[in-house]
Protein backbone atom coordinates (compact mmCIF):
# COMPACT_ATOMS: atom_id res chain seq x y z
CA UNK A 1 0.00 0.00 0.00
CA UNK A 2 1.24 3.35 -1.40
CA UNK A 3 2.05 5.71 2.01
CA UNK A 4 0.57 8.73 0.46
CA UNK A 5 1.76 12.23 1.76
CA UNK A 6 -0.45 15.42 2.59
CA UNK A 7 0.78 16.93 -0.34
CA UNK A 8 2.93 16.96 -3.17
CA UNK A 9 5.34 19.81 -2.90
CA UNK A 10 8.61 20.18 -3.55
CA UNK A 11 11.04 21.29 -0.79
CA UNK A 12 13.55 22.13 -3.43
CA UNK A 13 12.05 25.01 -5.03
CA UNK A 14 12.23 23.27 -7.91
CA UNK A 15 8.68 22.40 -10.21
CA UNK A 16 6.19 20.38 -8.91
CA UNK A 17 5.46 19.16 -12.82
CA UNK A 18 7.94 16.56 -13.55
CA UNK A 19 8.71 16.66 -17.17
CA UNK A 20 10.99 14.25 -18.88
CA UNK A 21 13.33 15.55 -22.08
CA UNK A 22 11.94 13.81 -25.07
CA UNK A 23 15.39 13.24 -26.77
CA UNK A 24 17.66 12.68 -23.80
CA UNK A 25 17.06 11.28 -20.74
CA UNK A 26 16.75 13.90 -18.51
CA UNK A 27 14.24 15.66 -16.53
CA UNK A 28 13.52 19.39 -15.46
CA UNK A 29 14.92 18.77 -11.62
CA UNK A 30 18.20 19.14 -12.77
CA UNK A 31 19.51 22.67 -10.82
CA UNK A 32 21.15 25.17 -12.03
CA UNK A 33 20.86 28.96 -11.06
CA UNK A 34 21.67 32.38 -12.76
CA UNK A 35 19.92 31.55 -15.91
CA UNK A 36 17.34 33.09 -18.28
CA UNK A 37 14.90 30.77 -20.24
CA UNK A 38 13.07 31.43 -23.45
CA UNK A 39 10.75 28.85 -24.31
CA UNK A 40 8.77 28.70 -20.93
CA UNK A 41 7.47 30.46 -17.40
CA UNK A 42 10.75 31.09 -15.67
CA UNK A 43 11.30 30.10 -12.08
CA UNK A 44 13.18 31.36 -9.45
CA UNK A 45 15.37 27.88 -8.58
CA UNK A 46 14.33 25.41 -11.68
CA UNK A 47 16.28 23.00 -13.14
CA UNK A 48 16.69 21.98 -16.62
CA UNK A 49 14.34 23.91 -18.98
CA UNK A 50 12.06 21.67 -21.31
CA UNK A 51 10.46 23.91 -24.39
CA UNK A 52 7.00 23.58 -25.53
CA UNK A 53 8.27 20.65 -28.31
CA UNK A 54 9.73 18.80 -24.97
CA UNK A 55 13.22 19.58 -26.08
CA UNK A 56 15.52 20.56 -22.88
CA UNK A 57 18.30 23.50 -23.42
CA UNK A 58 21.21 20.64 -23.26
CA UNK A 59 20.00 19.23 -26.44
CA UNK A 60 19.42 22.29 -27.83
CA UNK A 61 22.73 23.37 -27.32
CA UNK A 62 24.51 19.73 -28.86
CA UNK A 63 21.83 20.84 -32.43
CA UNK A 64 23.39 24.16 -32.43
CA UNK A 65 26.93 23.02 -32.43
CA UNK A 66 26.44 20.97 -35.52
CA UNK A 67 25.74 24.79 -36.94
CA UNK A 68 28.75 26.35 -35.43
CA UNK A 69 31.27 27.24 -38.33
CA UNK A 70 34.50 26.15 -35.89
CA UNK A 71 36.77 27.28 -37.88
CA UNK A 72 35.74 30.62 -37.34
CA UNK A 73 35.43 29.71 -33.43
CA UNK A 74 39.26 28.68 -34.19
CA UNK A 75 39.98 32.53 -35.20
CA UNK A 76 38.15 33.52 -32.48
CA UNK A 77 40.54 31.71 -30.14
CA UNK A 78 43.63 32.29 -32.06
CA UNK A 79 42.94 36.55 -31.39
CA UNK A 80 42.08 36.08 -28.03
CA UNK A 81 45.21 33.92 -27.33
CA UNK A 82 47.40 36.51 -29.40
CA UNK A 83 46.29 38.91 -27.20
CA UNK A 84 47.40 37.52 -23.73
CA UNK A 85 50.92 35.58 -25.06
CA UNK A 86 53.62 36.30 -23.23
CA UNK A 87 57.37 35.66 -24.59
CA UNK A 88 58.81 37.10 -21.45
CA UNK A 89 59.02 33.83 -19.61
CA UNK A 90 55.37 34.66 -17.72
CA UNK A 91 52.75 32.66 -17.83
CA UNK A 92 50.10 33.53 -19.75
CA UNK A 93 47.04 31.59 -18.51
CA UNK A 94 45.72 29.65 -15.78
CA UNK A 95 44.23 26.24 -16.16
CA UNK A 96 42.19 25.10 -13.06
CA UNK A 97 42.15 20.99 -12.75
CA UNK A 98 42.86 18.05 -11.07
CA UNK A 99 44.15 15.79 -14.00
CA UNK A 100 40.38 14.35 -15.32
CA UNK A 101 40.59 13.91 -19.09
CA UNK A 102 38.98 17.74 -19.64
CA UNK A 103 41.41 19.69 -17.95
CA UNK A 104 44.32 17.58 -19.66
CA UNK A 105 42.69 17.84 -23.21
CA UNK A 106 42.52 22.24 -22.62
CA UNK A 107 45.59 22.35 -20.84
CA UNK A 108 47.81 20.41 -23.82
CA UNK A 109 45.53 22.11 -26.91
CA UNK A 110 47.00 25.81 -25.06
CA UNK A 111 50.31 24.88 -24.30
CA UNK A 112 51.53 22.18 -27.62
CA UNK A 113 49.10 23.17 -30.18
CA UNK A 114 48.40 26.93 -29.68
CA UNK A 115 51.95 27.85 -28.24
CA UNK A 116 51.04 29.37 -24.86
CA UNK A 117 52.49 29.00 -21.32
CA UNK A 118 49.91 27.62 -18.92
CA UNK A 119 49.92 27.90 -15.31
CA UNK A 120 47.88 24.63 -14.15
CA UNK A 121 46.10 25.05 -10.90
CA UNK A 122 44.44 22.33 -8.59
CA UNK A 123 42.19 22.12 -5.77
CA UNK A 124 43.18 18.89 -3.83
CA UNK A 125 40.05 16.54 -3.97
CA UNK A 126 38.76 15.55 -0.70
CA UNK A 127 40.00 11.83 -0.54
CA UNK A 128 42.08 11.23 -4.02
CA UNK A 129 41.40 7.96 -5.69
CA UNK A 130 44.53 5.59 -6.36
CA UNK A 131 44.22 6.33 -10.04
CA UNK A 132 42.44 9.72 -10.01
CA UNK A 133 46.48 10.50 -8.42
CA UNK A 134 48.18 9.01 -10.48
CA UNK A 135 46.04 10.48 -13.61
CA UNK A 136 47.22 14.09 -11.92
CA UNK A 137 50.85 13.03 -11.81
CA UNK A 138 50.92 11.79 -14.82
CA UNK A 139 49.03 15.21 -16.59
CA UNK A 140 51.75 17.45 -14.72
CA UNK A 141 54.87 14.62 -15.07
CA UNK A 142 53.90 13.31 -18.38
CA UNK A 143 52.54 16.07 -19.78
CA UNK A 144 54.51 18.45 -18.75
CA UNK A 145 53.32 21.22 -17.02
CA UNK A 146 53.57 23.63 -13.65
CA UNK A 147 51.10 23.52 -11.06
CA UNK A 148 49.91 24.97 -7.93
CA UNK A 149 47.84 22.17 -5.70
CA UNK A 150 46.00 23.93 -2.94
CA UNK A 151 45.34 21.73 0.02
CA UNK A 152 42.86 23.55 2.69
CA UNK A 153 42.74 23.26 6.40
CA UNK A 154 41.91 19.66 6.73
CA UNK A 155 40.14 20.12 10.13
CA UNK A 156 38.19 23.41 8.87
CA UNK A 157 37.49 21.60 5.79
CA UNK A 158 36.10 18.18 7.38
CA UNK A 159 33.96 20.48 9.44
CA UNK A 160 32.49 22.64 6.51
CA UNK A 161 32.05 19.21 4.10
CA UNK A 162 30.41 17.47 7.32
CA UNK A 163 27.99 20.79 7.26
CA UNK A 164 27.19 20.73 4.16
CA UNK A 165 26.42 16.88 4.37
CA UNK A 166 23.70 17.54 7.26
CA UNK A 167 22.54 20.98 6.16
CA UNK A 168 22.16 21.24 2.04
CA UNK A 169 23.21 17.05 1.41
CA UNK A 170 25.72 18.29 -0.92
CA UNK A 171 28.72 16.67 -0.77
CA UNK A 172 31.05 18.68 -2.67
CA UNK A 173 29.45 21.97 -1.69
CA UNK A 174 33.11 23.18 0.06
CA UNK A 175 34.85 21.22 -3.43
CA UNK A 176 32.98 23.11 -5.92
CA UNK A 177 33.71 26.10 -4.04
CA UNK A 178 37.07 26.06 -4.00
CA UNK A 179 37.84 24.61 -7.58
CA UNK A 180 35.68 27.83 -8.83
CA UNK A 181 37.32 30.65 -6.74
CA UNK A 182 40.73 29.71 -6.25
CA UNK A 183 41.42 29.56 -10.03
CA UNK A 184 41.00 33.25 -10.31
CA UNK A 185 42.85 33.87 -7.24
CA UNK A 186 45.72 32.62 -8.22
CA UNK A 187 45.56 34.81 -11.71
CA UNK A 188 45.28 37.78 -9.67
CA UNK A 189 48.22 37.01 -7.56
CA UNK A 190 50.52 35.83 -10.46
CA UNK A 191 49.37 38.69 -12.60
CA UNK A 192 48.03 36.48 -15.35
CA UNK A 193 44.56 37.96 -16.55
CA UNK A 194 43.10 34.71 -18.29
CA UNK A 195 41.84 31.83 -17.27
CA UNK A 196 40.44 28.92 -19.51
CA UNK A 197 37.73 25.96 -18.23
CA UNK A 198 37.61 22.99 -20.45
CA UNK A 199 34.13 22.01 -21.47
CA UNK A 200 31.46 24.43 -21.37
CA UNK A 201 28.40 24.76 -18.82
CA UNK A 202 26.63 25.04 -21.84
CA UNK A 203 26.88 21.40 -22.48
CA UNK A 204 24.36 20.57 -19.82
CA UNK A 205 21.89 23.46 -20.33
CA UNK A 206 23.24 26.31 -18.16
CA UNK A 207 23.75 29.13 -21.46
CA UNK A 208 25.94 31.07 -19.25
CA UNK A 209 27.93 33.65 -21.08
CA UNK A 210 31.17 32.14 -22.24
CA UNK A 211 33.27 35.38 -22.55
CA UNK A 212 34.65 37.65 -20.64
CA UNK A 213 30.97 38.68 -19.21
CA UNK A 214 31.58 35.17 -17.15
CA UNK A 215 33.04 37.17 -14.40
CA UNK A 216 29.42 39.28 -13.64
CA UNK A 217 28.19 36.11 -12.18
CA UNK A 218 26.70 37.34 -9.52
CA UNK A 219 28.62 35.35 -6.84
CA UNK A 220 31.67 37.05 -7.42
CA UNK A 221 30.01 40.17 -6.05
CA UNK A 222 29.55 38.58 -2.68
CA UNK A 223 32.58 39.59 -0.74
CA UNK A 224 30.95 42.80 -1.28
CA UNK A 225 28.15 41.67 1.15
CA UNK A 226 29.63 38.99 3.51
CA UNK A 227 26.66 38.93 5.83
CA UNK A 228 24.74 37.59 3.44
CA UNK A 229 26.99 34.86 2.26
CA UNK A 230 26.38 31.13 3.51
CA UNK A 231 28.66 28.90 3.66
CA UNK A 232 27.65 25.07 4.04
CA UNK A 233 24.54 26.22 4.51
CA UNK A 234 25.66 28.46 7.78
CA UNK A 235 26.26 32.16 7.50
CA UNK A 236 29.95 33.53 8.25
CA UNK A 237 28.64 35.08 11.87
CA UNK A 238 27.42 31.63 12.91
CA UNK A 239 30.56 29.84 11.80
CA UNK A 240 32.60 32.38 13.79
CA UNK A 241 30.07 32.52 17.14
CA UNK A 242 29.39 29.17 17.15
CA UNK A 243 32.26 26.83 15.82
CA UNK A 244 34.82 28.75 17.12
CA UNK A 245 36.30 29.88 13.12
CA UNK A 246 37.92 33.11 12.32
CA UNK A 247 37.57 34.67 9.15
CA UNK A 248 41.05 33.72 8.27
CA UNK A 249 39.78 30.13 7.99
CA UNK A 250 36.57 30.69 5.67
CA UNK A 251 38.82 33.05 3.09
CA UNK A 252 39.80 30.43 0.97
CA UNK A 253 36.21 29.18 0.23
CA UNK A 254 35.17 32.40 -0.32
CA UNK A 255 35.38 34.49 -3.84
CA UNK A 256 37.58 37.12 -4.71
CA UNK A 257 36.74 41.17 -4.87
CA UNK A 258 34.87 41.92 -7.60
CA UNK A 259 36.52 44.97 -8.42
CA UNK A 260 40.08 43.69 -8.15
CA UNK A 261 38.87 41.27 -10.86
CA UNK A 262 37.85 44.47 -12.98
CA UNK A 263 40.79 46.00 -11.90
CA UNK A 264 42.80 42.62 -12.91
CA UNK A 265 41.05 42.47 -16.48
CA UNK A 266 40.92 39.00 -15.13
CA UNK A 267 39.00 36.88 -18.16
CA UNK A 268 37.23 33.91 -17.56
CA UNK A 269 36.63 31.33 -20.94
CA UNK A 270 35.99 27.73 -22.30
CA UNK A 271 37.54 26.31 -24.44
CA UNK A 272 34.44 24.13 -25.34
CA UNK A 273 33.44 27.45 -26.88
CA UNK A 274 36.37 27.42 -29.17
CA UNK A 275 36.33 23.64 -29.83
CA UNK A 276 33.98 21.36 -30.34
CA UNK A 277 33.68 19.26 -27.21
CA UNK A 278 33.10 16.10 -26.77
CA UNK A 279 33.41 14.04 -23.62
CA UNK A 280 35.17 10.77 -25.60
CA UNK A 281 37.31 12.43 -27.72
CA UNK A 282 38.78 13.95 -24.69
CA UNK A 283 39.43 10.65 -22.80
CA UNK A 284 40.67 9.40 -26.21
CA UNK A 285 43.54 12.24 -26.18
CA UNK A 286 44.33 12.18 -22.48
CA UNK A 287 45.46 8.47 -22.85
CA UNK A 288 47.28 9.35 -25.52
CA UNK A 289 49.19 12.36 -24.39
CA UNK A 290 49.17 11.61 -20.65
CA UNK A 291 48.75 8.44 -19.97
CA UNK A 292 45.10 9.01 -18.41
CA UNK A 293 44.06 5.85 -17.19
CA UNK A 294 39.83 5.04 -16.36
CA UNK A 295 38.95 3.33 -13.37
CA UNK A 296 39.56 -0.13 -13.58
CA UNK A 297 35.85 -1.20 -12.43
CA UNK A 298 32.55 0.30 -13.72
CA UNK A 299 31.67 3.25 -11.46
CA UNK A 300 28.60 2.73 -8.83
CA UNK A 301 25.51 4.43 -10.14
CA UNK A 302 26.68 4.48 -13.61
CA UNK A 303 27.79 2.32 -16.37
CA UNK A 304 30.61 4.65 -17.22
CA UNK A 305 34.74 4.57 -16.01
CA UNK A 306 36.21 7.77 -16.54
CA UNK A 307 34.01 10.75 -15.55
CA UNK A 308 34.87 12.28 -12.37
CA UNK A 309 36.82 9.45 -10.86
CA UNK A 310 39.74 11.51 -8.95
CA UNK A 311 38.01 11.98 -5.46
CA UNK A 312 36.48 9.08 -3.49
CA UNK A 313 33.45 11.50 -2.14
CA UNK A 314 32.47 11.14 -5.95
CA UNK A 315 30.23 8.78 -6.13
CA UNK A 316 28.42 10.10 -2.73
CA UNK A 317 27.81 13.85 -5.33
CA UNK A 318 25.99 11.96 -7.31
CA UNK A 319 24.19 9.55 -5.15
CA UNK A 320 23.13 12.88 -3.16
CA UNK A 321 21.66 14.27 -6.60
CA UNK A 322 19.56 11.21 -7.32
CA UNK A 323 17.73 11.65 -3.40
CA UNK A 324 17.47 15.05 -4.26
CA UNK A 325 16.53 15.70 -7.67
CA UNK A 326 15.73 11.94 -8.74
CA UNK A 327 18.69 12.26 -11.62
CA UNK A 328 21.46 9.88 -11.22
CA UNK A 329 25.04 9.75 -12.16
CA UNK A 330 23.51 7.25 -15.09
CA UNK A 331 21.08 9.47 -16.43
CA UNK A 332 23.54 12.80 -16.71
CA UNK A 333 26.25 10.38 -18.55
CA UNK A 334 23.46 8.53 -20.83
CA UNK A 335 21.84 12.14 -21.29
CA UNK A 336 25.51 13.50 -22.60
CA UNK A 337 26.02 10.77 -24.65
CA UNK A 338 22.76 10.66 -26.38
CA UNK A 339 23.18 14.14 -27.33
CA UNK A 340 27.03 13.04 -29.49
CA UNK A 341 24.93 10.41 -30.87
CA UNK A 342 26.45 7.94 -28.60
CA UNK A 343 23.79 6.31 -27.36
CA UNK A 344 20.06 6.26 -28.51
CA UNK A 345 17.23 7.27 -25.78
CA UNK A 346 16.24 4.02 -25.40
CA UNK A 347 19.56 2.41 -24.88
CA UNK A 348 19.70 5.61 -21.96
CA UNK A 349 16.71 4.57 -20.60
CA UNK A 350 17.80 1.39 -19.91
CA UNK A 351 21.14 2.10 -18.41
CA UNK A 352 18.98 4.62 -16.19
CA UNK A 353 16.72 1.89 -15.33
CA UNK A 354 19.36 -0.41 -14.53
CA UNK A 355 22.67 1.69 -12.71
CA UNK A 356 20.87 5.22 -11.38
CA UNK A 357 20.54 5.52 -7.88
CA UNK A 358 23.12 2.69 -7.15
CA UNK A 359 23.96 3.29 -3.35
CA UNK A 360 27.59 3.94 -2.87
CA UNK A 361 29.34 1.24 -1.16
CA UNK A 362 33.57 1.02 -2.42
CA UNK A 363 34.63 4.08 -0.72
CA UNK A 364 31.58 4.87 1.60
CA UNK A 365 33.59 3.90 4.68
CA UNK A 366 36.42 5.73 4.25
CA UNK A 367 34.36 8.51 3.11
CA UNK A 368 31.80 8.73 6.22
CA UNK A 369 34.97 7.81 8.16
CA UNK A 370 36.57 10.96 7.30
CA UNK A 371 34.05 13.68 7.82
CA UNK A 372 32.25 12.03 11.05
CA UNK A 373 29.16 11.14 10.12
CA UNK A 374 27.62 7.24 10.50
CA UNK A 375 26.16 5.58 7.65
CA UNK A 376 23.15 5.50 9.55
CA UNK A 377 23.07 9.08 10.52
CA UNK A 378 23.99 9.23 6.24
CA UNK A 379 20.76 7.34 5.75
CA UNK A 380 18.84 9.44 7.56
CA UNK A 381 19.83 12.88 5.48
CA UNK A 382 19.04 11.12 2.73
CA UNK A 383 15.21 10.27 3.99
CA UNK A 384 15.29 14.14 5.62
CA UNK A 385 16.14 15.51 1.89
CA UNK A 386 13.71 13.53 -0.39
CA UNK A 387 11.01 16.40 -1.59
CA UNK A 388 7.40 14.53 -1.52
CA UNK A 389 6.80 15.49 -5.22
CA UNK A 390 9.86 12.99 -5.94
CA UNK A 391 9.56 10.49 -3.96
CA UNK A 392 6.96 8.36 -2.09
CA UNK A 393 6.80 4.92 0.07
CA UNK A 394 5.51 1.81 -0.84
CA UNK A 395 5.66 -1.43 1.40
CA UNK A 396 7.88 0.44 3.51
CA UNK A 397 10.68 1.27 0.52
CA UNK A 398 11.69 4.59 -0.77
CA UNK A 399 10.43 4.87 -4.85
CA UNK A 400 10.42 7.80 -7.23
CA UNK A 401 6.74 8.65 -8.50
CA UNK A 402 7.83 9.65 -11.92
CA UNK A 403 10.82 7.96 -13.84
CA UNK A 404 11.92 8.45 -17.44
CA UNK A 405 10.63 4.92 -18.05
CA UNK A 406 7.50 5.75 -17.29
CA UNK A 407 7.47 3.25 -14.16
CA UNK A 408 7.42 5.35 -11.32
CA UNK A 409 4.64 4.76 -8.66
CA UNK A 410 2.60 7.74 -10.30
CA UNK A 411 3.08 6.89 -13.92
Amino acid sequence: MVEKKERLVSITGLPENIIFCKRCVMSNQRPKSNVEFKHSVRHKHTGLQIDKEGICDACRFAEQKEQIDWGKREKELLRLLDRHRKNDGRYDCIVPGSGGKDSVYASHLLKYKYGMHPLTVTWSPLLYTEYGYKNFCNWIDVGGFDNITFKPNAKIHKLLTKLSFENLLHPFHTFALGQKNLPPKIALKYKVPLVFYGESEAEYGNPIAETKTSLRDKSYYAMQNMSGILLSGVSIKELIEKYGLCLNDLMVYLPPNYTELEQGNIEVHYMGYYVKWTPQEAYYYAVEHTNFQARPFRTEGTYSKYNSIDDKCDDFHYYTTFIKFGIGRASYDASQEIRNKHLNREEGKSLVKRFDGEVPSRYSKEVLDYIGITPEHFMELCDKFRSPHLWTKVNGKWRLRHTVNNDGVDD
